[in-house]
């Protein structure tokens, strides 16, 4: 019976020594990892951003790349589109009083349109100016009238024939092409049209290509700055704006009249040489020089 005691007891002792240990190093481990936790609290709190960006690495997650500021629907550069004006309303562009508010003869003899050019009445309606534009050309001259309805064209065309005038041509454009032929054009003018353009920059690089080396672009609009001109201020430009929206587009701005009652004459023009190519001569030629 006494011999079985220490048997049993060598038994449980070495139990409780093949335990301990195991104990001793669960003990150890668990120690390790607080310590290693508290070296990482320690570093997060000191570089939080290092942290942070370590964290979406592991976690694989990709930075999401910026989105490019965009115009809100209807609108360019801060600016409110107006909407396009209808066929249907066609009787207002020839109203009576209309001579009077924007004396289109003036306009046209601020221009100095030489005889025998080819000129653009871009969103021509039903031919108010072009017919004008037509008569100061003569018969060596073309205009080409461009717009985007079919009725208006429609009324153009019968407008011309009545006034016995063959040297406008009708040219249906869309609203980021307006058709017109490439680099064949001397003047292109928009009266109180660009600020109802839904494609702005479309339309602007059309023009620019329509045009000859030297040719000119010009905007007739009612004048933003002026609270007293009665129309409604999406039917207004500024001459800041304008200026902001067109020479981005490869125009340099030219002149500016203001002797009409509501309107801007804002002329701009296109280089006769591409800037890349008038810096290429200029060095060229500075290197001449020297």
């Amino acid at each position: 019976m006494r011999s079985a005691a220490p048997a049993g007891h060598r038994a449980g002792d070495d139990a409780k020594e093949s335990v301990m240990p195991r104990a001793r190093m669960g003990f150890v481990s668990l120690a390790l990892l607080l310590a290693l936790y508290g070296r990482s609290v320690a570093q997060e709190a000191s570089d939080p951003a290092k942290a942070k960006s370590e964290a979406k690495a592991k976690s694989g997650t990709k930075k999401a790349p910026r989105r490019t500021q965009r115009d809100a629907p209807g609108t360019y550069m801060g600016r409110r589109i107006a909407d396009v004006m209808s066929y249907q309303g066609a009787e207002w562009l020839i109203r009576a009083s209309r001579e009077e508010e924007e004396q289109p003869e003036a306009m046209l003899d601020a221009l100095k349109i030489a005889p025998g050019s080819t000129v653009a009445d871009v969103g021509a309606g039903v031919g108010y100016t072009s017919l004008r534009m037509a008569r100061r050309v003569g018969p060596e001259g073309l205009v080409l009238a461009t717009d985007i309805q079919p009725q208006m064209l429609q009324m153009l065309a019968g407008n011309a024939r009545t006034a016995g005038v063959e040297n406008i041509r009708p040219i249906r454009s869309t609203i980021t092409d307006p058709k017109l032929p490439e680099g064949e054009v001397d003047l292109i003018l928009m009266v109180d049209v660009y600020h109802e353009c839904t494609h702005p920059e479309a339309t602007l690089q059309g023009l620019r290509k329509a045009l000859k080396p030297g040719g000119r672009l010009v905007l007739v609009e009612f004048r933003g700055e002026d609270p007293e001109v009665p129309i409604k201020p999406e039917h207004k430009m500024t001459f800041a704006q304008v200026r902001r929206e067109i020479e981005p587009q490869g125009f340099t701005f030219k002149e500016k009249f203001d002797f009409l009652p509501w309107q801007h004459i804002i002329v701009f023009e296109k280089p006769a040489t591409p800037p890349a190519e008038a810096t290429k001569r200029a060095a060229a030629k500075a290197k001449a020089v020297e």
